[in-house]
């Protein structure tokens, strides 16, 4: 039996940490192997796109040099709500997917607005002491962000 609260606890401790900005803790919830991703479909171009792609020392790389970007610091705040959790056949595996929306509050007056919609597409091993992230997929509707934003969805 798949352990469904543990699974949704997953996904919303990930989110969570990530408003938080605690990206060793996020790490601390992926397997050794995590692979993350952010893609969307542009039917201007009639292609996929591939925005992000990282295994889990590239993503811990990339977290380590936020700082030494020239980015937005405006808050976020995501909010997921996993919707299925299936097995998958493979050993102690599940898919996930989940809802997602990203809001953005800005530093100069606090103004809040959606900011992103899509989906999370994990991929949860279920062995060991506790479920980890194997795979995201952060499948995105929204395109357009402007610039300055680096951290992962």
């Amino acid at each position: 039996m798949i352990p469904r609260q543990s699974i949704d606890e997953l996904v919303y401790r990930s989110c969570m940490l990530l408003d938080e900005k605690n990206f060793s803790g996020f790490l601390e919830l992926c397997d050794p192997a995590f692979h993350y991703a952010i893609t969307a479909y542009s039917p201007e171009i009639r292609k996929e796109m591939t925005w992000l792609e990282h295994d889990k020392a590239a993503l811990k790389l990339l977290f380590d040099n936020l700082p030494k970007h020239n980015s937005d610091h405006s808050t976020l705040a995501r909010h997921a709500t996993v919707y299925t959790v299936d097995a998958t056949g493979d050993n102690g595996r599940a898919r996930v997917v989940s809802a997602l929306q990203v809001f953005k509050t800005t530093l100069d007056g606090g103004a809040t607005e959606l900011f992103a919609v899509g989906k999370l597409y994990d991929t949860v091993a279920l062995d060991g002491d506790g479920p980890k992230l194997v795979d995201r997929n952060v499948r995105l509707e929204t395109r357009m962000f402007g610039f300055g934003f680096h951290i992962p969805f």
